[in-house]
């Protein structure tokens, strides 16, 4: 299949695309705040439209979480789905949906940051990187740092998974 490389591409231009728009302009300020809650380490949000205190804990945090996936991944389908369209590239369905799949998922797994057990806070540590991880100082955020190169990492491999079968128009 001579044109996989470029269809390769083109999706993971696309997904890489849409994990921004999603991670930044659809994900509202709640979520962004909550979705690290837990009973443990709860999390105060103040709205503010109304400069209302509200107290979340493990539920709020995962059920924020949940929902900024959900609007994540669909913003990617949006964005990827439209941009093949335009490309002329034919996703097969179920790879479209495994490439989602693994986003979702592996997005779920790192947002969740609850302080000392999060899933990309033990990989930071147990690889050397917990200074950096925690570093938030001089305009470097090392969580976002790692973050940001976990979900690269994890939409090639969606990109890859979603070339399985492509076509182009």
């Amino acid at each position: 299949m001579q044109h996989r490389p470029a269809v390769f591409a083109a999706l993971l231009g696309l997904t890489r695309a849409g994990s921004a728009i999603g991670d930044f302009w659809v994900q509202s300020d709640f979520c962004a705040r909550v979705k690290g809650a837990s009973d443990d380490h709860p999390v105060i949000y103040v709205d503010p439209a109304t400069d209302t205190k509200t107290t979340h804990g493990t539920v709020d945090g995962r059920k924020a979480c949940l929902k900024h996936c959900l609007t994540y991944t669909a913003t990617q389908a949006i964005v990827a789905g439209a941009g093949a369209r335009a490309l002329g590239i034919r996703v097969h369905p179920a790879a479209a949906a495994a490439a989602l799949a693994i986003s979702f998922t592996t997005h779920y797994a790192a947002d969740r940051r609850v302080p000392g057990k999060s899933l990309l806070e033990t990989i930071a540590t147990k690889t050397g990187k917990g200074g950096f991880y925690k570093l938030a100082d001089f305009g470097i955020n090392g969580a976002f740092h790692l973050d940001s190169a976990w979900h690269h990492g994890w939409e090639t491999v969606a990109a890859v998974v979603a070339t399985t079968k492509a076509t182009t128009r």
